[in-house]
């Protein structure tokens, strides 16, 4: 799939040539990913670390907590790798670390073999970044870019796979030139190794994009992503294996020369895991979602483009949308703004809505900004709400019988959920304080 990068140097976001001619710089890391998550994951690569320069942690850290990142540069430690993890990182990417042994250049099969037991081989992503000798050879090349080792590229590959589940190439030569990626080393890497491969270094057009995703392979964009040469609407929808789609032969246009279209099954989702109702896409409707923002299909019955809830109402606002594995199958994590089944029902597998502890927080911060007549909740000031918590606090410490546990835990619940809200901080930041010390 489509991997955007923010590479980070100085503190800012950048886009560098070769490494390291400076084409622009930008300070709005957090908006980015936002909207990068959309379409996949995002690489956050420290620049300054990776060149031994500094590091931009501090900027770094809050992002991790907005997307699913994949993070890289200058991670030399077994504890640095579970550091990032346990702050919200999904995969790590190692670089010149795994390719020095005692002074040497060779593969660092104890490092990786270590941080592979430790963070799981699932988590890690090893960079083989490489450069074409005069003998037109790919070599790894280290420390930024900066160092050759005379490694072979298709060698080394191999020997590092057991401890990476993916690898990340990047043709250095091409890298931020826009002149497009030399697809020989990519496909000689398919060939040899079986774990996924995401490749970087030139990309400029989305029928490159499209041509990896056929070999199998995702590709992590850049310049040509911040240049506008490539929109990752586009580049999600090229990346789809719509080979394994099938044909819409119903509807009134069956028979027509747009007729009958490629579709994959699309399912959506709640944030918290709720299954709410599947769907068909073609490209029109993908391309649609993006453009609007709320979740589109193609209607199999009428043949034609579909928003959910544009008569209801009930519309799905699009989070983030992701492929299965053989990316034929599309889950789109979204918003719904009311019941999705048109029987009424809130799923349309005969679900009923699950009071999970993001519904509560969603009903307490309703009655706080449209209070109504009669409403507790809307009284709860800070003082009282305060008050409360330290009250039910020393009435769940004092009950006695499991009914009592029960029912003043859910008055705690329930007041520091209010307390929160007050404070703007969110049910998904307390549970991802809570997985990261369960990660640490």
């Amino acid at each position: 799939m489509v991997v955007a990068s923010i590479d980070i140097q100085g503190g800012k976001v950048v886009q560098l040539k070769q490494g390291s001619e400076l084409i622009l710089q930008r300070d709005n890391a957090e908006e980015l990913i936002e909207e990068f998550d959309r379409y996949g994951e995002v690489a956050i690569i420290d620049l300054d670390a990776a060149m031994g320069k500094g590091s931009n942690f501090n900027i770094i850290k809050p992002l991790l907590r907005k997307a699913e990142c994949r993070v890289g540069g200058g991670i030399r430690t077994v504890k640095q790798a579970r550091e990032l993890l346990s702050m919200g990182a999904k995969k790590i990417i190692i670089g010149s670390i795994a390719f020095r042994v005692n002074g040497q250049f060779g593969v660092n099969a104890e490092f990786l073999s270590s941080m592979a037991r430790e963070i799981g081989r699932e988590h890690i992503i090893v960079a083989v970044d490489a450069k074409k000798d005069q003998d037109g050879d790919y070599r790894i090349t280290i420390d930024g870019w900066k160092t050759q080792t005379g490694l072979g590229l298709i060698g080394i590959a191999k020997a590092v796979e057991p401890f990476a589940g993916e690898l990340l190439f990047t043709g250095v030569d091409h890298e931020g030139t826009l002149t497009g990626l030399d697809l020989a080393p990519v496909k000689r890497l398919r060939e040899m190794v079986s774990c996924n491969i995401t490749a970087a270094g030139g990309v400029s057009t989305v029928e490159e994009i499209q041509t990896l995703a056929e070999l199998g392979c995702d590709v992590q964009l850049g310049m040509a992503l911040y240049l506008g040469k490539v929109s990752l609407a586009d580049a999600f929808v090229r990346c789809l294996n719509w080979k394994k789609g099938f044909l819409n032969t119903t509807g009134s246009s069956a028979n027509s020369a747009d007729s009958p279209r490629t579709l994959l099954p699309i399912i959506a989702q709640t944030t918290d895991g709720q299954m709410l109702m599947t769907g068909f896409a073609d490209r029109e409707a993908l391309t649609e979602t993006f453009v609007r923002g709320n979740l589109c299909f193609h209607s199999r019955t009428r043949d034609k483009l579909w928003m959910k809830g544009e008569s209801s109402g009930n519309t799905l606002k699009l989070l983030r949308l992701r492929a299965d594995c053989d990316r034929d199958a599309l889950l789109a994590i979204v918003e719904p703004a009311g019941c999705v089944c048109h029987t009424g029902a809130w799923s349309c597998f005969g679900i009923d809505r699950a009071f999970t502890w993001e519904r509560l927080q969603a009903v307490i911060a309703d009655r706080f900004k449209h209070p109504k007549p009669g409403s507790y909740t809307a009284t709860l000031d800070d003082d009282l709400v305060r008050e409360k918590v330290r009250e039910e606090a020393e009435e769940v410490c004092t009950a006695k019988t499991h009914e009592e546990v029960v029912w003043e835990a859910a008055d705690l619940f329930y007041f520091t959920t209010a307390l929160m809200t007050r404070e703007g901080v969110s049910v998904t930041e307390v549970l991802a304080e809570l997985e990261r010390r369960h990660r640490k």
